[in-house]
């Protein structure tokens, strides 16, 4: 799409089912990623002699991404390339596989400490949604959906949650490709057709709307509204509520 796009209203309630990202649409913890993710890299960056950590790098090779793919792109933008280790490499290590399962550590940590509260604007949309007997999932790069969707108190409301474990067991590419909320489509018996997708990071409007999904709405917590519709976003709301 070109940066003529503009801003529709989506008829949420005419769907069957809402297949919903985690991280900055249903809980802050997108905020949480992208600290761990900066400390990880300013970290680390601090002595290659290559350009710092920018507050644009989350937005521009990280954010939505799984995670040793954002470590990847994240290196590439640096011009660094790493030997990959295995999957679960020491989190000491510097290979692709250790600086993904450091920031991990990064992350777990924080939410650790401060815990996890839901945007009350999508526990409403959230509730609404139900009330309208439509079916829910959550679709999340994070290998940590489960854990931070209990944390916030949000895990009885969705059966289905397809997260970087479930993507990399089945063999699924991440974001931008939509085959993670095509499977999570497909676990709630809901034709592609009738299914919401609802993205707050480009990467995942992108796989939105590669798709064949009813509508995809996005959710602007940064990356802004007219780059999310030039990436296929149906809608664009600063807050779920606003669909109410």
């Amino acid at each position: 799409m070109t940066g003529t796009a503009a801003n529709t209203t989506t008829d949420w309630t005419a769907a069957t089912a809402l297949l919903f990202d985690l991280d900055g649409v249903l809980t802050p913890t997108a905020l949480v990623h992208e600290q761990a993710w900066r400390q990880l890299f300013e970290e680390y960056l601090a002595g290659t002699g290559r350009p710092g950590y920018r507050d644009s790098d989350y937005f521009d090779f990280i954010d939505g991404k799984p995670r040793f793919d954002g470590v990847r792109d994240f290196l590439a933008s640096r011009g660094i390339t790493l030997p990959e280790g295995p999957l679960d490499d020491d989190p000491a290590h510097d290979t692709v596989h250790g600086l993904g399962n450091r920031k991990n550590r990064v992350f777990n940590d924080i939410i650790a400490s401060g815990g996890v509260a839901p945007y009350p604007g999508s526990v409403r949309f959230v509730e609404a949604a139900l009330a309208h007997g439509l079916k829910l999932a959550v679709v999340s790069s994070s290998r940590n959906a489960p854990a931070v969707l209990k944390a916030a108190g949000l895990d009885h409301h969705f059966p289905v949650v397809v997260d970087g474990e479930v993507a990399a067991a089945h063999g699924l590419p991440g974001k931008p490709n939509h085959d993670t909320f095509s499977y999570a489509a497909s676990l709630l018996g809901v034709p592609t057709q009738d299914c919401i997708v609802v993205e707050d990071a480009v990467s995942g409007v992108r796989a939105g709307s590669a798709g064949d999904f009813r509508a995809v709405i996005g959710v602007d917590r940064g990356a802004g509204r007219q780059v999310l519709l030039d990436a296929g976003a149906t809608t664009v709301v600063d807050d779920l509520a606003e669909l109410l």
